[in-house]
């Protein structure tokens, strides 16, 4: 192709320096064999006409490349990407055999970069696995659609044949080959001739694909940030490298990185739905998705599957029943081919991580690869960073480890898109947090997979749960509110723990999961709690028996757990039947016995029991001041709890008089910044509220939201509560702006880390509607009440007494609307017809 047309340009210059040399050479013949005229006799003469032609010449064969150099493109057409075959390889992109989903803002992204004709590098990047070349296949076939000159490069990790694919794509718009002479003679480096014509030349997108190894990209070595390789940001169309390696120090600031992330469950529902579209309905398709981790890779190959008619299982839901079983032979087969061709191991879901791993492990991060296997033991949540350290990696794995090394795999695996650090979800820039580290759940479970077959994980999972033990004890000992954090990601890694231990430290591994258990308590984040004394208790149940005491007092807390998440109903359930069995195997006078009646009597002031919760205290108030004094811990619980009981039955100034009581001696004895202290001065300042002392209380409330900030967060449930409670106080008052504002972040901050249906929730929307109505905001408060009473009505049933208060709002709220509205149309001048 070339050849011809250097052909062609030969062909035109024939008028130029070619005629006068063809001028020169005539004469010459000429005057060798023909009769020379008289003045040729003339040697200095002939000899002087003869120089000046051939300066001539020359000078016009010299103008005459200088004009070629110069024509538009060099004077070279490119030609049509059809016809190109360089190397015996296509540099057509690969087609699109099914739609891209998922993708349309990063497809826009690239599309309006390559429309505007600004230039640039763009880097698709992320895991292996996350339809990279896919994306970009798409992204080249929409160029090409709108007119855009495309080539598609495959990269080989080999950086003359990138060079050489370059070169031809530069040739193809338009390098000449002059240019390329002087490359290929040294005049000029072959990088600086097809960059420098690049940024000339617009209307064009450049495919470089599978740029795992950046730095081996050359020429020379080192990162492509330097912008002196043959990867550049500065050419007139669009550049785009896909590339598992997602560091900006690599790919410098002037790359625009487009950094995959799997897909939506939707998203994935329709990839499986396209390539399997009798395998079910969409929304089991969303649920395969989902267990797929939204990676498309897996997704292909559960469509392809599903869409071959022999297969054994020919439905998503069959599909996902049977990874549990089946994975390695469903996901995590291997295939023969995978260790000699690349190509292979990026189709198959067995193998396509191991480049990533090879890359890294040839690259000096020798521990990548045993770092991963070590966090895809644990269990498919965030791990905490500090508890992946040397020691561990050292025990587990028995290879040497230092705090850098372990630093670099780290890195390197997060380098490479294997390991993510997700933030935590809902918490504010002034609430502790822990770093985290996170396997998609694919990777987790093809690298476990492949770990434990055959297992040699026995002395890998002794080392974690020592580790385990030692984090759990390390978040015990930080001071305050420090550990919190820590201690919600490590509760999912303890079940585990626990269920792995063995007859001589059972009781060692229980008792660390009940002391973060506890820790979690305090920390208010009730579903971790929850789930750790889940475990225990069904734990207790098989190992110890049903009546043992350590059984009873785990299902004493379990209960009291169901209540902090309100699941009040059934924490009076499971409390009713543990009070029954203390008193039937400790006595009625056993401290935990004493616990189990306090606890309920709590759970049953929930579900507005408030007489009886008011009863069951005083006999525990009695026997708590007869057995333990009164100014034991639990005595003032009681003496608390059974303050609240009265206050609800509207006998609140004896509950005001136990609640100042109590408040003066736990001042006295845990100090005013206890937990407990906080909690007498708020009972208090709410108990001053139901006798009118609104100015007493809001100071109150407003000291103990301050401390409980101080103290807890800003997100702790009771801090939570404190605000509302001061809300409350504040509408007393009438400073309803206030009060509104206050109770409206409250209710965004409880759903956010409550859930809507927690009855905290719906008692701040009850809050927030009596706050607007007294704004004035009658319809808005309207329409949150009949949320409020529908909610409670689905969640406590209708003669909870909140259910009751919610009914009787809205119809306040309703009154006061349709008395707005008759006022309205009291003022308003009736609509007049213009006259005639």
């Amino acid at each position: 192709m070339a050849g011809n047309r250097r052909a062609a340009r030969m062909g035109s210059a024939v008028s130029g320096g070619s005629a006068a040399v063809a001028f020169l050479v005539a004469i010459v013949t000429n005057y060798v064999t023909a009769q020379p005229p008289k003045w040729a006799e003339n040697t200095v003469l002939v000899w002087s006409v003869f120089g000046a032609l051939a300066v001539v010449s020359l000078g016009l064969l010299f103008w005459e490349r200088r004009l070629a150099a110069g024509e538009p493109g060099g004077g070279v057409r490119p030609v049509p990407l059809g016809r190109i075959a360089v190397g015996g390889h296509s540099m057509n992109p690969p087609a699109v055999s099914a739609p891209v989903r998922g993708r349309e803002a990063e497809l826009e992204r690239i599309s309006i970069l390559v429309r505007c004709g600004g230039g640039g590098m763009v880097v698709v990047c992320g895991a292996g696995g996350l339809g990279k070349t896919t994306l970009a296949a798409e992204a080249a076939a929409r160029a090409r659609a709108e007119g855009q000159a495309v080539v598609w490069i495959r990269w080989r990790d080999d950086p003359e044949q990138l060079g050489q694919d370059l070169a031809q794509a530069a040739h193809v718009l338009g390098l000449p080959d002059s240019r390329l002479e002087e490359a290929r003679t040294g005049r000029v480096a072959l990088v600086d001739a097809v960059w420098e014509h690049l940024a000339t030349v617009t209307g064009w997108l450049i495919v470089v694909d599978n740029v795992d190894a950046p730095a081996h990209v050359g020429p020379g070595s080192g990162r492509p940030a330097a912008y002196r390789g043959w990867l550049r940001p500065y050419g007139g169309g669009v550049l785009l490298v896909t590339s598992r390696d997602t560091s900006r120090q690599t790919w410098g600031p002037k790359a625009d990185l487009v950094h995959l992330q799997p897909l939506a469950d939707d998203a994935g529902a329709a990839v499986l739905l396209d390539a399997a579209p009798h395998a079910g309905t969409a929304a089991e398709a969303e649920i395969l998705a989902a267990r797929l981790g939204g990676l498309p890779l897996g997704l292909n190959a559960a469509g392809t599957y599903l869409s071959v008619p022999t297969s054994r299982h020919r439905t998503f839901a069959a599909y996902r029943h049977a990874l549990g079983a089946e994975f390695a032979d469903l996901l995590g087969a291997e295939h023969p081919a995978a260790a000699t061709d690349p190509a292979v191991a990026r189709r198959v879901v067995r193998h396509t991580w191991d480049l990533s791993l090879d890359q890294l492990d040839q690259d000096g991060y020798t521990l990548a690869r045993p770092v991963l296997q070590l966090l895809a033991l644990l269990e498919p949540a965030p791990v905490p960073r500090t508890l992946v350290t040397p020691e561990l990696v050292t025990d587990a794995t028995g290879l040497p480890a230092t705090a850098a090394t372990v630093d670099a795999a780290l890195a390197g695996l997060h380098q490479y898109g294997l390991l993510h650090t997700p933030e935590p979800d809902g918490t504010r820039a002034t609430s502790p947090v822990a770093s985290r580290l996170q396997l998609h759940p694919l990777v987790r479970e093809v690298t476990a997979h492949t770990l434990t077959r055959p297992e040699p994980t026995t002395a890998w999972l002794t080392a974690i749960d020592t580790h385990l033990a030692r984090a759990v004890e390390a978040t015990r000992d930080m001071p305050g509110r420090t550990g919190w954090p820590t201690a919600r990601l490590l509760a999912p890694h303890l079940p585990a723990h626990l269920d792995r231990t063995t007859p001589h430290n059972f009781t060692t591994a229980r008792n660390t999961l009940h002391h973060l258990a506890s820790l979690l308590g305090a920390a208010g984040a009730a579903s971790e709690e929850l789930l750790l004394r889940r475990h225990i208790l069904d734990f207790d149940n098989r190992v110890v028996g049903p009546d043992h005491p350590d059984t009873l007092i785990s299902s004493d807390y379990l209960a009291a757990a169901l209540n902090d998440l309100g699941e009040h109903w059934q924490a009076v359930t499971l409390h009713r039947q543990n009070l029954a069995d203390h008193e039937r195997i400790l006595g009625p006078d056993h401290p935990s016995t004493l616990m189990s009646r306090t606890n309920f009597a709590n759970a049953l002031h929930s579900i507005g029991e408030h007489q009886q919760a008011a009863d069951i205290s005083w006999q525990t108030l009695a026997d708590r001041e007869r057995l333990l004094g009164p100014d034991h811990p639990h005595t003032l619980a009681s003496r608390n709890n059974l303050a609240n009981a009265l206050s609800d039955l509207g006998e609140h100034s004896e509950a005001a008089m136990l609640h100042r009581q109590t408040l003066a001696d736990r001042e006295r004895l845990f100090g005013p910044d206890h937990p407990h202290t906080l909690a007498s001065r708020n009972n208090l300042a709410n108990t001053l509220n139901d006798l009118g002392d609104d100015r007493q209380a809001a100071e109150l409330h407003r000291r103990n939201l301050a401390d409980h900030e101080r103290l807890l967060g800003p997100d702790h449930p009771h801090t939570l509560a404190s605000r509302n409670n001061l809300a409350a106080a504040l509408s007393n008052l009438g400073e309803h702006p206030e009060a509104a504002e206050l109770h409206r972040r409250n209710l965004a901050d409880r759903e956010r880390f409550l859930g809507p249906d927690h009855p905290d929730t719906l008692a701040s929307r009850n809050n927030l509607a009596n706050a607007l109505s007294d704004l004035g905001e009658h319809q808005q408060a309207a329409t949150l009440s009949q949320q409020t009473l529908a909610d409670r009505e689905r969640i406590l049933g209708p003669h909870h007494p909140h259910t009751l208060a919610s009914r009787h709002n809205l119809a306040t709220a309703q009154a006061r609307l349709a008395r707005a509205g008759r006022q309205r149309r009291r003022w308003e001048l009736p609509h007049q017809r213009p006259q005639a």
